[in-house]
C-alpha cells in the first residue's frame, strides 16, 4: 500500500528578509519556523530544509537498520542516529553524514558495521539522496 505524506510551507516576503512556516500536515504533529538566515548563516532560532532532511534521513535509516537486524535474528535494544546534512549557498546540499550508535546483543562490531552500511545504501531516503555523498560512522554501544 502506498502512503503519501504531506507538509506545507507558507512563505512571506523576499528570500533574505522573509520567513515562513513548515507544517507537518499528515501527522499534525508540528509547525516549524523557517528563514534564509537559518539556512545560510546557521542562525539557530528557526529550522531549515537541511535540518528537516536530516530528520527524515536519521529516522529512515534507523528504521531500515532495525528491520534488517530484526529479520536477521538480532533485534536491537536501541539505535541512535544523527544525520548531519551540509548545505552551502550557491552549491546546494553537499552531503549527509550518519553517526550511529546502537545496542545489539550478540553482534560483533564488524557484523554491525556491515548491517549499518547496508541500511545506509538501501533506506528509501538514502536512495532518494543518490545525488549527494552519504558517509557513516557506526559503533556498538
Amino acid at each position: 500500500m502506498a502512503v503519501t505524506s504531506e507538509s506545507t510551507t507558507v512563505w512571506t516576503g523576499t528570500l533574505n528578509e522573509g520567513s515562513g512556516t513548515v507544517s507537518l500536515d499528515s501527522s499534525k504533529t508540528g509547525e516549524f519556523a523557517v528563514n534564509w538566515k537559518a539556512r545560510s548563516e546557521g542562525v539557530s532560532n528557526t529550522t531549515n530544509p537541511e535540518e528537516l532532511l536530516g530528520a527524515a534521513h536519521s529516522a529512515c535509516f534507523s528504521m531500515a537498520l532495525s528491520g534488517a537486524l530484526t529479520r536477521a535474528g538480532h533485534p536491537p535494544e536501541s539505535i541512535q542516529t544523527t544525520a548531519a546534512v551540509t548545505f552551502e549557498a550557491g552549491r546546494g546540499v553537499l552531503g549527509s553524514h550518519l553517526l550511529v550508535s546502537a545496542r545489539v546483543p550478540g553482534l560483533t562490531e564488524e557484523e554491525f558495521e556491515a548491517f549499518a552500511e547496508d541500511a545506509k545504501q538501501n533506506c528509501p531516503i538514502s536512495q532518494a539522496l543518490t545525488g549527494i555523498p552519504i558517509t557513516i560512522e557506526a559503533e556498538l554501544a
